[in-house]
This record gives structure tokens, sequence and C-alpha cells, in this order.
């Protein structure tokens, strides 16, 4: 069931609530493309786990009001406006491929609250030095992210035209990007429920417009608000090894950067591998807390 939250600058957030009402919090940041509405484990999955899943469309996705121009840093206030709202204090944050740099961001500028994060086949800033940021990623989302550093009106026109696709075909962005998959990812998403859900998650995503989609890829072309190297929350990092949507390069990248990071890179896995790891990911995220309430 979705409820509404209001941002601290009054816009309205969508959200949902899975899993184990009295388990440990964990926010589940979306991909890009994204909405609330998943991938993510089975409910009966999540409660088995003790998780109480919380996830939201970022500003300008399904339900949620735009907020233009706005930087990846800015998720943090909103999580933050979220958990108020909710009546939780400390929580896990988990980011999955579009979702990961948003989780360093609540990692970074929330370390009050946040008890752990991990990040699945995430993104490094496009400024990260030493890292060939573009090499091994496919053309599309090297076209995309060119676009968006150069800042060319030709990426709001493809977007637009994909989320009108998307809205009148809902299966036709898996399609296309299934034709870049490498065969590990083919596999993953034959699987007729992750199909399904990818399906229903990237329509509900541009339901109305690209708008959030525009401004994710803004976001992760430009300054991001904080310094990966400042977290001091522990982190968990986990990609495939043959990732070509987020090349895992940008992993080991934050492996170097993030003080203290677990980084895993898994042979012959890719992007979405990482729906397969997450439940034993979130098992990670909530030890802590799980060991803390049973001393």
């Amino acid at each position: 069931m979705t409820c509404f939250v209001e941002s601290a600058d009054g816009r309205q957030l969508a959200v949902k609530e899975s899993g184990n009402p009295s388990g440990w919090p964990v926010f589940l940041l979306h991909g890009t493309p994204g909405s609330r509405l998943g991938p993510f484990p089975r409910a009966q999955v999540l409660y088995e786990l003790g998780v109480r899943l919380i996830t939201f469309d970022r500003p300008g996705y399904g339900r949620s009001d735009r907020f233009a121009n706005r930087r990846v840093g800015d998720v943090a206030a909103d999580v933050a406006a979220i958990a108020d709202a909710l009546g939780i204090d400390r929580f896990a944050v988990l980011g999955r491929s579009g979702g990961g740099p948003h989780a360093l961001a609540c990692a970074a500028m929330l370390p009050e609250r946040v008890t752990r994060a991990a990040v699945l086949v995430g993104l490094a800033p496009l400024t990260a030095e030493g890292l060939d940021w573009f090499a091994g990623m496919t053309d599309s989302n090297v076209s995309e992210y060119t676009a968006a550093a150069a800042g060319s009106e030709s990426l709001v026109a493809s977007l637009g035209l994909a989320a009108r696709k998307i809205r009148a075909d809902p299966a036709s962005l898996v399609t296309t990007i299934s034709q870049e998959m490498p065969e590990s990812d083919q596999r993953v998403v034959a699987d007729a429920g992750i199909r399904a859900m990818l399906v229903k998650n990237y329509a509900e995503a541009v339901r109305i417009s690209a708008d959030g989609w525009y401004d994710d890829i803004l976001a992760f072309c430009s300054p991001w608000g904080f310094e990966p190297a400042d977290i001091v929350v522990p982190i968990k990092l986990w990609h495939g090894e043959d990732d070509r949507f987020s090349p895992v390069s940008h992993t080991r990248w934050l492996a170097r950067e993030i003080p203290d990071a677990i980084a895993e890179v898994e042979p012959g896995s890719a992007h979405f591998g990482a729906l397969q790891v997450m439940p034993d990911v979130m098992s990670w995220l909530i030890r802590r807390a799980a060991e803390s309430r049973a001393g």
C-alpha cells in the first residue's frame, strides 16, 4: 500500500512498506529508472529475514513530485523526512544501480541515523580520479551520460520518447536493454517473476513523465554534494564482474575510496545478478541491529 510523506520543502513523496512490520527498517533506493514497486524480495522472504522494507519514488518518478536540479546528496533529506514520518530513528540503507550513489549519500550525510549501508552494482562519481568512467559501459548508457554532461537537450527528447514507449508497451524497456545484456543477465531476466517485477517497476517510474529519469542522470554527472572518502558508516559493495550497465571498475574505485568498505566482486555475474544477492545483503545490513537487540 502506498502512502504519501511531505518533504521538508513541501513536496509529496510516494512511500511503500513491505515485509516484517516489527523488523529492522531498511530503505531500498531504486535504480534508474525505477520506483517504489521494486524489484525486491517477496514479502515472505522479507518477513523471515526480519526486514521492514521502505521504498519510495525519488522526485519526478512515479507518484512523487519533481525536484528539478536536485543533487545526489539531496536524497538524504527526503529519507530523513520519511523516517521521521514513520517514527523510525535508525535504519539501514540499500541502493541498487542508480540507487547506489543515493545510498552512499544517506551514509555520508546521516551518519547518526544510518547503521549500515550497501550498494549493489553502483556508480562512482563522474569526476573519480584515476577512473575511466565509461570503460566497459553499454553504448546506450554512454550516450545518455555524455549528453547529460554536455547539457544536451537531446537527452530530454530521447528519454521522453523512451517513456512514451514504456507507457504504450510496459515491456519495451526490458526488451530493449536485453539486447545489451551479457548471458548471465539474460538468464536472470528470463525468470517470469523477475521480468514481471521489472516491467511493473519501469511502467510506474514513467507513469507521468521521464523527469525523474532525466534528473537522476543529470545528478550523476554533476557534483554529488558529498565525498565517498568521508563516509564513516560500515559499507558493503557488491558487483557482478561482467556488468555492462555500471562497470565493475566503479565499485573497485569506491572500495579504494571509502574507509574500511567491504567489497565483493562475483565472477560470472553481471548487473541483474544484484537481484539474486539482495536477501543475503539485507541479512548483512541488519546483522548488527539484530545482535544489539539480542544482547
